[in-house]
This record gives structure tokens, sequence and C-alpha cells, in this order.
């Protein structure tokens, strides 16, 4: 017998008892519920099974515990198997105690004992559907939660950022893998990071490594794990942190770093999601949702054969590109402020701010090392300067590279423009480009269309002076 009624708790009732049973039914019906009536554990296992696919499953469960082919006992188990938080009230006998209280240890949500009123019936039911939906709506509010957490750490209102945004509200909940691009001090991770909280993985780790900080041996090993004795230096078993990552996210930055070797070797890890450590012949399956990131232009990497083409395509599922702060105009003052409050907050002090020649300046300035140069900066400054900040108290390179460029812009605020020797005019634009390029000192030679031993030779010249 089913009786539907709009918008009720839905409940599968399991008694085998032909006089108790059509009770129970009738008081649960005149209450206001939805009722799936079975007479023994297989049948209600069979109903609960036919209402789950329908996407229709039942908000509790109240069954007898000894029933014939499936005991209340077996049934939770199969129960919990599909929904581990679904509430079970168990009836049972006087006699059958000991066996409610094992029920209750394997997560039921309440007993009744026989023989029990009608309205405690009810209320046992209904608070049990109450409890139901609260943790629901925890759950949502939760997921809610995390959706936002991670975005509200990235700090922004320029319209540059919105695709950046929309990929991690999209994305962020199905299992793709995805390649975070931007130059160096953007703030990929913190994109990785936001993806993660906005996932499902949110609850488990989040492990980041960086691929051009180790060298070749050192990356694998902390990549895949070891086995004791598998080479010299390796006196213990190493899990690894894609195994440390399991269930979660592993992000990998610097990815355009990796050497070819291993790249093969992420290919099979990603391709069987099975991770097998250095010195082990057992592979060792893993639930890994893999984030990457690069300054560098990947496509370009594989022309020139320093990166494997099937390994983009199997990380590139998805592709952002974080802009850098110099076209995010808007963001500019808001992360600098945002910083200041920061270290306020660090140091103990009380609002530090930002003079207006200071805050010219900045605008003034392309910021070649992107949001990680303005932070520093703005460290640099709160550190050696008063309660307002002035232009003095910025880092020199910052300050000779906004005079450079308002030199070159006779629009510019005549308080900051000024001209320079050559000299200083060559430096700060060759120090831009080396910090531009993080440091990669032949790329820059190249686009200077210089040696990279004068180069070099420059770079020396400049250390002795300072």
């Amino acid at each position: 017998m089913n009786q539907q009624v709009k918008n009720s708790p839905r409940v599968l009732l399991a008694e085998d008892d032909a006089a108790l049973g059509p009770v129970m039914l009738a008081v649960l019906e005149d209450g206001g519920m939805t009722v799936d009536f079975a007479k023994d554990g297989a049948m209600a296992l069979e109903l609960y099974e036919a209402a789950l696919e329908a996407g229709n499953p039942p908000d509790l469960v109240i069954s007898d515990i000894n029933m014939p082919k499936i005991d209340g006992l077996t049934l939770i188990s199969r129960l919990k198997d599909h929904d581990k938080e679904l509430p079970v009230i168990f009836v049972t006998a006087y006699s059958s105690v000991d066996s409610a209280i094992e029920a209750l240890r394997k997560g039921a949500y309440d007993y009744l004992t026989k023989p029990f009123r009608n309205d405690r019936l009810l209320q046992v039911a209904r608070n049990a559907y109450k409890q139901r939906n609260l943790e629901q709506e925890n759950q949502v509010l939760k997921k809610t939660i995390q959706r936002t957490l991670g975005v509200k750490n990235i700090v922004s209102r320029s319209p540059s950022m919105d695709r950046v945004f929309r990929v991690i509200e999209k994305a962020a909940p199905s299992s793709a893998s995805i390649l975070i691009r931007g130059e160096t001090g953007t703030g990929k991770e913190l994109v990785a990071r936001a993806l993660h909280h906005a996932s499902e993985r949110s609850q488990h780790p989040f492990v980041s490594i960086n691929c051009g900080a180790l060298p070749e041996g050192l990356l694998e090993s902390e990549l895949f794990g070891h086995e004791k004795g598998a080479f010299s230096g390796a006196v213990k078993n190493s899990t690894g942190l894609f195994r440390a990552a399991d269930k979660g996210t592993l992000f990998l930055d610097e990815l355009g770093e990796m050497p070819a070797s291993l790249q093969v070797k992420l290919l099979r890890v990603l391709e069987s999601r099975e991770v097998r450590p250095i010195g082990s012949t057992k592979p060792i399956p893993i639930d890994v949702r893999v984030l990457g990131a690069t300054h560098k232009d990947l496509l370009e990497e594989i022309e020139e054969g320093r990166f494997r083409e099937d390994l983009y395509y199997r990380l590139a599922v998805i592709e952002v590109e974080v802009p850098p702060l110099r076209k995010r105009p808007d963001d500019l003052i808001l992360l600098a402020k945002h910083f200041l409050k920061e270290l306020n907050e660090m140091n103990g002090r009380e609002g530090c701010t930002l003079s207006q020649e200071m805050t010219d300046l900045l605008t003034s300035y392309d910021w070649p090392g992107n949001v990680r140069e303005l932070r520093n900066a703005m460290e640099h400054a709160a550190t050696l300067g008063e309660q307002e900040l002035k232009v003095e108290d910025l880092p020199p390179r910052i300050r000779k590279g906004a005079k450079m460029k308002n030199t070159l812009n006779p629009q510019a605020d005549s308080h900051i423009g000024s001209f320079i020797p050559l000299s200083e005019l060559e430096k700060t634009h060759v120090l831009a480009l080396l910090n531009f390029f993080a440091g990669d000192r032949r790329r820059t030679a190249e686009v200077l269309g210089i040696d990279l031993s004068t180069l070099y030779r420059k770079i020396k010249r400049w250390e002795k002076d300072e």
C-alpha cells in the first residue's frame, strides 16, 4: 500500500507482523507521511533500490529487527552502503533490546520497544525527519561556503578576472584536470586552492609542489614515493605526494619545468590512476584530481620538443589564464590596501595608510613581478614607513621603474616623472625584463637581442656598483 501525500516525509516501513504492520502503516499515513510498506527485509531492500533508481528515495526507514529472509541489522548495513546519513528507526520486542543497542552502534537513529503508543511512533518518526532535513540543509550550506571560500581569498573587482571566476564556479565541481596559465606572481596557486575549496574534494588534502624547485631524482621520489633501500639515502618508505593527496587535489606548480623523463611517468599515472613507488613492482590505485600551473607557453614548449603533447592534452582539459597585474588596473590599489590591512594585523599596527603621492606612483609602475611584487613592496613600505606611507618607503627599483615610465610619458604627473641617465634606464629595463622572465637570463638575452655573456657582464657590473 502506498499513499502519496504532497511534500510529506517518505517512509520505508518494514514489518513482518501481520497484525502490527497495517496498524503502523495507518498511523504513519494519518500523520501525513507517504509510506512504502514491506512485509520482510528482502522486500524492503527491493523497494528501497527501486525508489533510489527512480530518484525518490525514502527520507527515513522504520524496520523490525527480527524478520525473515533479511533481518533488520543486515538491512541497515545494506541501506547505509547507499546513504550513510539515512535515519533508521528499529522496532523490537523487549527481549531483543540488546540487538537494538547493537543497531544503534551501526548507525540507527533510535529504537522502539513493543508495545508502543501510536503518538510515540509519530514523534520519533517526525524527529528523525527533522534531523534529516537539518543535516541536508547543513550540507548545502557547507558546500556553498566551501565554493565561496577560495574565491573570497582572491581580491579583485577587475573585469579581466571574470573569466577566472567563471571557470572556478563551473569547473570546480567536476573532476576535469585544469591548466592554470599566467606570469610569475599572478596568484596561480590561489586559483588552484579556490578550485579545490569549491569541489567535492574540499574535505580532503590539497597538496602542492613546485616542479622547478627540485632536481629530477628528488622530484620523482616526492611525487611517487619510494621503498626503503630503493636508492642511496632511502632509509625508510616514503608515501609520495600522489598518495598524500588521495581523494583530494594535487597542484603541480611550474609544470613546464618538469624533466622529460618524469613527464612520461606522470602521463602513465594520470592514465592508469595508479602510482608505483620507486623500488616497488606493485602499483597502488589513487584517486587524485591534478591541477597544473605554468608561466610558460606549453604549446611553444611542445614545438621545441621540451614538453610532451599527450601530457599537455591530458592536463589541459580546461585552461584558465590569470591576467597580469598591469591588465588589472582596478585591482592595484584595492590589493595594496588589502595587503596593508593584512600586514597591520600581523604586526599589531594601527591603520597604516597610503599617501596620495604613493598611490600615484603605484599606478604608474608596470609591476613585472605582479601581485607577488606588490605584496613585497607593501611589506617593505609598511616595515620602514610611518603611519602614512610615502614614496620613499617603497623599494628603490619600484621608484626608479615608475620614474622611467613617466619620463617616457609626458602626460605623467610632474612630481613623479624626471629624466634619469641612459645607463640607469638600461639597468632598470634589463632588470625589469629579467624579473618578468622569472630570472631566466637566456630568455632575457634573447628578447634584448644581446649575447648571454653580454648580459652576464652587465649584471656583474651592476652588482659591483651596488
